[in-house]
């Protein structure tokens, strides 16, 4: 049945830094999603890719209702005259982005809201090439909601008259993601690996993977939970309590953590310490240039750990800093000259792969590290804290009032303070939000929150209790409180 949708009154969906997302039955409803969808279909068929098809890839996680929403979507698409392929079963991410591409889709629509608390849900745009949609894609199907009738083609008339085709995508990635890696090291190896999904779409995945090879694998928190266990699926140290406990009980020799949809990485040593992002994305860099020989452009966010400049630095990498989101990263990925596209949240892309943040293929290539070096990761994050210097960070998040974010963050770009701490503060960013960098190579950056009701605080210094230092003085330069 068309849905009827009443204009007056009804909030307009708003995308932010990856793609629309809502809280459940309050902004983020059947509705709303109609109304996106319709405006997708608009633009694609007015602005289709160069050598793309009519049609669309959408795929959904294991939230709640992300199946429906996700029928929902194909079937306004294939109201429009597209065809759809669409996800069976709740599907990683990179899985539909690698679809997208590969299909020759004029884009594609993921039904996540990734890290976000189990009340959201939301809508991910990919575009033709693989990777998430830019600012320009955002705003005009923004500008087009509402602009024509929703056009909604029923779903089993769509599948039978073949509008929409039901395929498993994960096949195919699974096959890409082996391909990325030297397998064959990986396979030949004892490793023991464990894997928390999270509760998220991540589930089985390792253990298909490495389903034949000598590695054993140990998954946790693999089964389906909407409300992802009572924590936030996303890949940081304060979520991992109980995979922590459980790895001291049963030593592993590494943990991967992959979030709600897949598409970005954390992790444990194996013996319950927690890995951050930085960390992991150090290993993985050190990892290209000093074992794989490999060179090339390096894109980061300008959150991301500073000890990623000495790294670049150190093997004659060129290194680029861009703004907070992958929507910044997936063009560049397109430029065969860059490496590696890497996040202070857990994403990571790499050449040669699909221009999109892939927390499967982050956990494969962490294996071939361990395979080639055969050391402990505690010894490899050893090996870099001594060659450059200790690197400690830490963030967290302030809840201000609606819509008072841009004004905070122009405030302090006006007022900066003199000192962090006890060191002058020498530079002033505003790529994105504000960032302070002391003398002494300690940084402090604030920023409103792009998918979430929350302004960020991000520290980096030399010691753990510097860090602690410097969020405090963020939180008193917002004038709030942490939530």
């Amino acid at each position: 049945m068309v849905l009827e949708i009443l204009k007056q009154g009804m909030h307009k969906p708003h995308f932010g830094t990856d793609g629309w997302r809502g809280v459940i039955a309050g902004e983020f409803t059947f509705a709303n999603v109609a109304r996106v969808a319709q405006a997708t279909a608009d633009h694609w068929l007015a602005r289709p890719g160069a050598d793309t098809r009519k049609l669309g890839v959408v795929g959904y996680d294991r939230r709640f209702l992300s199946e429906e929403f996700a029928r929902l979507t194909a079937e306004v698409l294939a109201g429009n005259g597209l065809r759809v392929i669409l996800t069976p079963v709740p599907t990683p991410t990179p899985a539909v982005s690698l679809a997208v591409r590969d299909q020759g889709a004029v884009g594609g629509v993921m039904i996540t809201a990734s890290h976000n608390p189990a009340r959201f849900n939301g809508y991910k745009l990919k575009a033709s090439f693989g990777g998430s949609a830019d600012t320009g894609t955002s705003s005009a199907i923004e500008a087009l909601i509402d602009a024509h009738p929703i056009r909604q083609l029923p779903f089993d008339e769509a599948v039978r008259s073949q509008r929409i085709i039901v395929r498993d995508l994960m096949p195919a990635h699974f096959a890409a993601v082996r391909r990325l890696v030297d397998f064959k090291a990986i396979a030949g190896t004892k490793l023991r690996v464990a894997h928390d999904p999270m509760f998220g779409v991540g589930a089985g995945c390792f253990d298909t993977l490495l389903a034949g090879t000598r590695c054993r694998v140990s998954t946790f928190r693999g089964e389906a939970d909407p409300l992802f266990g009572g924590v936030n699926p996303e890949p940081i140290p304060r979520n991992y309590g109980t995979t922590s406990s459980w790895l001291r009980r049963n030593p592993q020799d590494i943990c991967l953590v992959t979030d709600g949809d897949a598409d970005r990485i954390g992790g444990l040593d194996g013996r319950g310490n927690p890995l951050t992002a930085h960390q992991i994305i150090c290993l993985l860099i050190e990892h290209f240039a000093a074992n794989r020989g490999e060179r090339g452009r390096v894109v980061k966010s300008i959150n991301t750990t500073s000890m990623v400049d000495a790294l670049c630095a150190a093997h004659g990498l060129p290194l680029q800093e861009v703004g907070i989101g992958f929507k910044y990263i997936a063009p560049e990925l397109l430029d065969p000259a860059v490496l590696l596209g890497v996040e202070e949240s857990g994403s990571i892309g790499y050449r040669g792969h699909v221009p999109e943040r892939d927390g499967i293929a982050s956990g494969l290539w962490l294996l071939e590290l361990l395979a080639t070096r055969g050391r402990s990761v505690g010894q490899l994050l050893g090996e870099l804290t001594r060659r450059y210097g200790p690197h400690h960070y830490d963030r967290t998040g302030l809840q201000v009032p609606v819509g008072s974010a841009r004004e905070i963050e122009q405030r302090l770009a006006e007022n900066p303070p003199t000192r962090l701490s006890r060191s002058p503060v020498t530079q002033v960013v505003t790529l994105d939000g504000v960032k302070f960098i002391a003398r002494d190579g300690s940084w402090l950056m604030l920023r409103g929150s792009g998918t979430e009701p929350l302004f960020r605080v991000y520290a980096e210094a030399s010691s753990p209790e510097r860090v602690q230092q410097l969020l405090a003085q963020g939180r008193r330069l917002v004038g709030v409180v942490s939530v």
